[in-house]
């Protein structure tokens, strides 16, 4: 049985069972929606903000039926979207995861869409109908088969069903019913997933059968230092700050992800581990993939760590020769506590004297020699690993149970949705929109990823705007010219900053709720998703603009990346993001070109159903002792 709550147009609904099960699932009665974990009930509308959702669903009812279901924007109470049928995870899902996470809570279920039956295969939904059965009148799904066949799935049947999604361009064939091909393809789809689940279960178990350093309980100064945290701890962050000590206290290295979108509290996580590994007597390294966001996660971990006797470094470009020398002899005499830095970590002069726990921030930003090296530290300390958009086999693996991971979904306080648009101009076209931002006193970000003309482009800008105070930043510049820059920025000197996918990661600048991307059709979804991130920090309204030349002339999957950008808007869409981009990059990179033509075979929900049964049922053979043949 899958731990959610399904719910579809109308169901008969008793109010109390519902809200019952929805407070099982954590969920809070509130008087109105405005986090994920939500319910507000108020007459016969039941307002409802699922866990996995970028926006909350009202339910209306007719007598103890659901009339309706749509997401409807919070503060307007716009309607989104309407729904046919809707799941509903727990509030908390998880630089439980044994509950089967049905794939249909991330994609739903529209007329058109290719769906899998488990026991007839792919078809075609087509739409609804009311039918007749042992149960009296009821609402039924429409799915069309081969040779125009129809089948009828009542909604109390629903759980059969799932959207088909294998990635790519490939439309599959529809079954015929009563056929034999389905039977054959789900069970070459379980051999196959059988085969990848014991591969994946073997990387595991070498890594947990080596030794590792066991950190002890939390005292007196881990709970004082996570009392200072200035602001409100959200349950996510407890929970996953729990979950990663644990791990810590283990006999072997911890190996996690920790899930949060842009601006919801990962550092914060990532810091009580640190600290808990330096009063443990062990050094911390913090991987990050920029310059400046060394710079600012080494601001944030002096700031946070204020008053304890930890010794706290930076070693990046932004440091000189000699600086970056007296910190190598540091960390290996054991003088440095925690390290914050760039690539440079993983230079061959750089030698710790008891590395105890590798934070990497953003992973999937670094190179193939980057992470081969990395590789080699997972077996050695303990390792936590951030992300808000994670690389599609990174998520694959933790959604079916083969890494462990953490989530991050609750999002800060006085937080608004960023209004994103897909626009044609050139700089002429950005005025009225730094205006805009400059007449109340913000901040504009104009991101130009071409290093050998961004200085033309900031001349042009200055010719459009000359009200406005311009500063230039890319990776190539003299280390004490890009940290001037980027401190005039911080201080509120400069108005614009026409800058390069260096401030991607790590920029927080509340102040900074206006991003311009030129030639957006050239980024990749995870890029253009943590650039839009920057802004939208604050309790203002942000805008993004993605520009490009020509929109008629974008090819099929640049649409399909701008396009998931405008869609996935409200806080937390790095989840869909991930999904999104797990979708566009195709299945054969995220499993190779054999498991891959099982997922187009069987849909990719089937596929994860029975990958997960099979590590499930790995996992369960592996830790039950032999018993013999008696009972």
């Amino acid at each position: 049985m899958f731990d959610y709550c399904r719910l579809y147009v109308g169901q008969p609904l008793s109010l109390p069972q519902v809200l019952r099960q929805l407070e099982q699932l954590d969920y809070r009665r509130v008087d109105e929606v405005a986090n994920p974990g939500d319910i507000a009930l108020r007459g016969g509308i039941l307002d409802v903000f699922p866990a996995t959702f970028e926006s909350p669903l009202r339910l209306e009812l007719d007598g103890n039926r659901v009339a309706s279901m749509r997401s409807f924007n919070p503060k307007t109470l716009e309607t989104l979207d309407r729904h046919a049928m809707v799941v509903i995870l727990p509030r908390r899902v998880h630089v439980r995861p044994s509950v089967e996470l049905p794939f249909e809570a991330f994609l739903d279920l529209r007329e058109g869409d290719h769906a899998v039956h488990l026991d007839h295969g792919i078809g075609r939904y087509i739409g609804r109908a009311t039918i007749e059965g042992g149960r009296g009148t009821q609402e039924a799904l429409i799915l069309e088969y081969a040779d125009g066949d129809r089948l009828y799935v009542p909604m109390d049947q629903l759980h059969l069903v799932q959207k088909y999604v294998a990635f790519g361009a490939r439309t599959p064939a529809l079954h015929k019913l009563g056929g034999a091909a389905w039977a054959r393809a789900k069970a070459k789809a379980y051999a196959g997933a059988w085969t990848y689940a014991k591969s994946l279960l073997d990387l595991q178990a070498k890594r947990t059968a080596l030794p590792g350093h066991a950190f002890a309980k939390d005292h007196a100064w881990q709970r004082r230092f996570e009392a200072d945290f200035p602001h409100r701890e959200t349950p996510d962050q407890a929970q996953a700050s729990a979950e990663i000590k644990r791990d810590m206290e283990q006999p072997r290295p911890m190996d996690r992800l920790l899930l949060g979108d842009v601006g919801y509290g990962k550092t914060e996580v990532a810091m009580r581990a640190a600290f808990k590994a330096v009063t443990g007597g062990k050094q911390v390294a913090v991987l990050v993939p920029t310059t400046i966001l060394a710079y600012q996660h080494h601001r944030t971990f002096i700031k946070r760590f204020e008053g304890f006797p930890v010794q706290v470094e930076m070693l990046s470009r932004f440091a000189s020769d000699a600086e970056q020398r007296r910190i190598v002899e540091a960390l290996g005499q054991g003088r440095c506590d925690v390290v914050v830095g760039t690539h440079r970590l993983l230079s061959p002069d750089v030698r710790f004297k008891d590395l105890g726990l590798l934070v990497i921030d953003e992973e999937q930003r670094f190179g193939v020699k980057d992470k081969e090296h990395l590789k080699q530290w997972r077996t050695q300390v303990d390792v936590l690993a951030l992300s808000a958009t994670p690389i599609p086999r990174t998520l694959y693996l933790a959604l079916v149970g083969a890494r462990d991971f953490s989530l991050v979904a609750t999002p800060p306080e006085n937080r608004h949705p960023i209004e994103t648009h897909v626009v044609e101009g050139d700089e002429a076209a950005l005025r009225p929109w730094l205006l805009r931002e400059l007449s109340r006193g913000g901040q504009v970000y104009v991101v130009h990823n071409r290093v050998y003309n961004i200085h033309q482009v900031a001349r042009r800008l200055g010719d459009a705007v000359p009200e406005a105070t311009i500063g230039v930043a890319h990776g190539q510049m003299m280390e004490a010219e890009l940290e001037q820059v980027v401190m005039a920025f911080l201080d509120g000197k400069l108005q614009v900053l026409v800058t390069t996918t260096i401030i991607e990661s790590g920029m927080d600048i509340p102040n900074a709720n206006t991003l311009v991307v030129r030639d957006a059709d050239a980024f990749g979804l995870a890029d253009l998703y943590q650039l839009r991130g920057r802004v939208g920090r604050s309790d203002r309204r942000a805008w993004a603009y993605l520009m490009v030349k020509h929109l008629n002339a974008l090819s099929a999957q640049a649409r399909k990346r701008l396009e998931a950008m405008e869609e996935h808007v409200s806080l937390g869409s790095g989840f869909k993001i991930a999904m999104e981009d797990l979708k566009i990059r195709g299945a054969g990179n995220l499993l190779g070109v054999e498991q891959s033509g099982h997922v187009s075979a069987v849909g990719f929900d089937l596929y994860c159903r029975l990958l997960r049964e099979a590590v499930g049922r790995l996992k369960e053979d592996r830790t039950t002792p032999a018993m013999g043949h008696h009972r």
